[in-house]
């Protein structure tokens, strides 16, 4: 047996075009086993399939171009259940498809797993998902998931982590900021009417008659001695800048308004990240073994 050396640097290349390859198939081959259910001819499953994006060519084979790819993949290239023949038998019940139980081992690769799944006619997991799901909600798992690079079940439920860790920290510095800002604009108040009731508390100390002054100007006075009270009490000893204090008040809500952006498309990922899990879950759940279920029963 001869073996082919690659050409150094062809390793990598060559990987990512099988990998690519191979993702395609998989895409291919869901797409057309969630469809056959669903139609009641090759040619309105073709047509279903250019629906959600597909390309198709006609000649001796039909070929089929993937959304994303550069290349068509013929269907008879993807296993014997998916020759044009094999299709009309399908569709009309005429035959079976050769199906694989999926590994309970989440290391394998997780669009092998979601692929041998929705193939297993025993997986009554998936049979309930599809009775809710339609196709467009399977081919955007399936999409989700080679889009973010996630292959295998570890890679999603640490994405999830991670996505839900960033939703949080961006929710405690965004209600920080809110807190900043509530402060200030309370500071700001007091400051103001500290400068405004200024004069009038100033003259009120400089009068021989303080009972008098006090009664014409009480409303002055009280305002301008709970303002003294609240500006010690946010431990304040020199007054800052009012206008600076402003300008920093606009750029902080501006920030706040940034960080509530981030903050919602954070939000949106964790809902987005857990529909993708439940759906995965969902595909991936098998029944339990009859001889297992006595067991437990045993037990």
């Amino acid at each position: 047996m001869s073996v082919v050396v690659p050409e150094k640097g062809s390793k990598g290349k060559n990987y990512a075009a099988y990998h690519k390859e191979k993702s395609a198939k998989a895409k291919l081959k869901i797409a057309v086993d969630t469809l056959i259910p669903q139609v009641n001819s090759f040619e309105e499953l073709l047509s279903r399939l250019q629906g959600l994006g597909y390309e198709i060519k006609r000649g001796k084979y039909v070929s089929c171009l993937v959304p994303g790819q550069e290349r068509f993949t013929r269907l008879k290239t993807i296993g014997a259940d998916y020759t044009e023949d094999a299709i009309k038998e399908r569709i009309k019940g005429k035959r079976t498809r050769a199906a694989k139980v999926p590994q309970a081992d989440r290391g394998v690769s997780l669009l092998i797993d979601i692929e041998n799944s929705i193939k297993a006619a025993q997986s009554q997991g998936y049979e309930q998902w599809a009775k809710i799901h339609n196709l467009k909600q399977a081919a955007k798992t399936y999409n989700f998931l080679t889009t973010h690079g996630i292959e295998q079940y570890g890679d999603l439920t640490a994405k999830i982590a991670e996505v839900q860790t960033a939703s949080g920290q961006a929710a405690k510095v965004l209600k920080d900021v809110e807190t900043r800002l509530s402060d200030m604009a309370v500071l700001i108040k007091n400051i103001t009417t500290y400068q405004k009731t200024k004069p009038s508390y100033d003259a009120y100390r400089k009068a021989k008659d303080k009972g008098s002054y006090r009664a014409a100007h009480e409303r002055d006075i009280i305002l301008h001695e709970a303002a003294v009270k609240a500006i010690k009490g946010a431990g304040i000893s020199k007054l800052p800048d009012i206008a600076a204090l402003q300008t920093e008040y606009a750029k902080l809500q501006e920030r706040k308004e940034a960080l509530y952006a981030d903050y919602g498309k954070l939000k949106k990922q964790v809902k987005e990240y857990d529909v993708i899990k439940r759906n995965v879950d969902s595909i991936l759940r098998q029944p339990k073994e009859p001889e297992q279920e006595k067991g437990k029963e045993r037990e």
